[in-house]
């Protein structure tokens, strides 16, 4: 295996060193064959969420039914993995109410790398949110940690839509098993934080997304994914084109590009380990997800280039319009991140900003930019649900929320703090992390692209993230104490500093183990007719 990621290769072969199928070839052996591992990876969290709905009442056997079914659906995906990689097939068309519109499910690279991320992540999220939860003396645990199963549930489902109706349906059915996470404390912020994240979601979908949707069903006859995008050879004019891509990006809120992005801070006032699963695991990775598989399957990369080409609007280029939008997110979110002393809104802006770097992936229409949008949902996740874990142990350890408050706490928490530090490079983008590769690869993009005005937002958007992010864990280790600090701190429980070491741990691992991930990237673009 190469310890480097091949970022000038439009395609790689498969990678010698291959984990998670070698995990998925053993799960194939109990399973059969893909199409079983296919019903067990979407079945097992709504079978789970149903357990811990009647064991509630006994919550050691609860958490023991989540942690189970947390590691058996991560192998399920392992194994659908392994059955793709092998040349199976997987597919499932269970309901089809019209010609070319039903419930319908498929397996390609992009919803892999989505549904891996979100399955694996599922394990360390669910152990940090028992530790997190008792540790914190949190209520309605039971109902939390039914309504975090049916969003791992809507995420894979997400992660497997093989058409647009499916993609919209189990996008609500995200939206709306997270709402009672968002809103979990029943106080006055946490329902007007209910409200917005309900609101500009829910609004968004309607408004926008629906009616593209609709819209291409009106101008092509289906709303199926396909390699190199339906709307290639319709016919489709320009205009049109460049309206339905506006609809689609802003009408999938989820992936928070400005300004739909106020649902995201304002979700904060949740319990830390729903913050995780709103960063990491599933609600925003499903957004950019989305957005990604719209332009390669729908709008078509080919399509879009040859369209938008040539046709400007108020003299800018059609074609730079979304990655302009998706600039701007970059820079401005990181900018108002610097301004944050609460924690977690620090980081939820922070998100906001790396979101962005997926949005713009795709939006450079380039084959290495595709391949490192995908790779950026792995890396962005494993850095980010990192620095989420850390920010939740501080807060059940010390009680404290802002930045400014924490001066000289990463001396009595170092497992902690040198974990938020990791995690902190891998964002940033720095070896010996994983974080580098998805930046450098969009990097060689946006040159490749002619855009060097883009490379200089990414440099500038580094150094943001140097500022918003390092002050905290050098601040943490080696500023003064505060007056009336306490004297005695230690860190979180273990269930809550374990999780976050072992995510730190694998922001350097990939760093070494990329190959596979590079692998399953570059064949999104390769069935997504992304031109070089």
């Amino acid at each position: 295996m190469s310890t480097g990621i091949p970022i000038l290769a439009a395609t790689v072969g498969a990678p010698d060193f291959a984990p998670l199928r070698a995990i998925g070839r053993v799960t194939l052996g109990v399973l059969g064959d893909g199409q079983i591992a296919f019903a067990v990876a979407l079945v097992l969290p709504l079978l789970v969420a149903l357990a811990v709905a009647v064991t509630g009442s006994r919550p050691n056997l609860r958490d023991g039914i989540t942690t189970v079914g947390a590691i058996l659906t991560f192998l399920a995906v392992c194994a659908v993995y392994a059955a793709w990689g092998s040349g199976e097939v997987v597919s499932w068309t269970p309901i089809e109410l019209f010609p070319e519109v039903g419930l319908a499910f498929a397996v390609e690279p992009l919803g892999l790398i989505f549904a891996l991320v979100a399955s694996s992540l599922w394990v360390p999220t669910s152990i940090y949110a028992f530790g997190y939860m008792r540790g914190h003396h949190e209520g309605n645990q039971t109902r939390f940690f039914v309504c975090f199963a049916l969003a791992i549930f809507a995420a894979l489902a997400i992660a497997f839509a093989g058409n647009l109706a499916t993609l919209f349906v189990f996008y609500e059915v995200l939206t709306f098993s997270t709402f009672p996470l968002v809103a979990h404390h029943a106080t006055d912020e946490a329902r007007k934080s209910g409200r917005v994240y309900l609101g500009v979601l829910v609004g968004t979908s309607i408004c926008f997304f629906l009616l593209a949707i609709i819209w291409t069903h009106s101008l092509t006859g289906t709303v199926a994914f396909e390699s190199g995008g339906v709307l290639a050879g319709a016919g489709v004019s320009p205009g049109a084109t460049l309206l339905l891509l506006l609809l689609f990006a802003f009408g999938i809120g989820k992936a928070a590009l400005m300004p739909f992005h106020r649902w995201l801070p304002a979700a904060m006032v949740a319990p830390t380990p729903v913050s995780a699963l709103l960063h990491a695991v599933a609600v925003v990775k499903a957004g950019v997800f989305a957005v990604v598989k719209v332009v390669a399957y729908i709008l078509g990369a080919d399509h879009l280039r040859e369209s938008l080409g040539s046709f400007d609007l108020l003299r800018i280029p059609a074609d730079q319009i979304l990655v302009g939008i998706a600039c701007f997110t970059i820079l401005s979110a990181s900018i108002v991140a610097l301004k944050q002393d609460n924690l977690k809104r620090r980081l939820a802006y922070s998100t906001i900003s790396q979101l962005a770097y997926i949005v713009l992936a795709a939006a450079l229409l380039h084959e290495l930019g595709v391949a490192a949008g995908g790779l950026h949902i792995m890396s962005h996740a494993v850095g980010k649900i990192t620095l989420f874990f850390c920010a939740g142990a501080i807060y059940v350890a010390t009680h404290e929320k802002d930045i400014s408050q924490m001066s000289g706490f990463g001396r009595r928490m170092p497992w902690t703090y040198g974990a938020f530090l990791v995690g902190s490079l891998s964002i940033i983008g720095l070896p010996p992390f994983v974080g580098v590769w998805s930046k450098w690869a969009l990097f060689v993009a946006a040159f490749e692209t002619g855009r060097w005005w883009v490379a200089a937002v990414l440099v500038v958007s580094s150094l943001l993230a140097i500022g918003y992010l390092l002050p905290v864990a050098i601040d943490g280790f080696f500023g003064g104490r505060k007056d009336g600090e306490k004297e005695v701190m230690k860190e979180a429980p273990l269930l809550c500093v374990a999780p976050l070491v072992l995510t730190a741990l694998l922001c350097g691992f990939f760093f070494v183990a990329v190959d596979e991930w590079y692998w399953l990237a570059s064949s999104i673009a390769s069935q997504g007719a992304f031109g070089g």
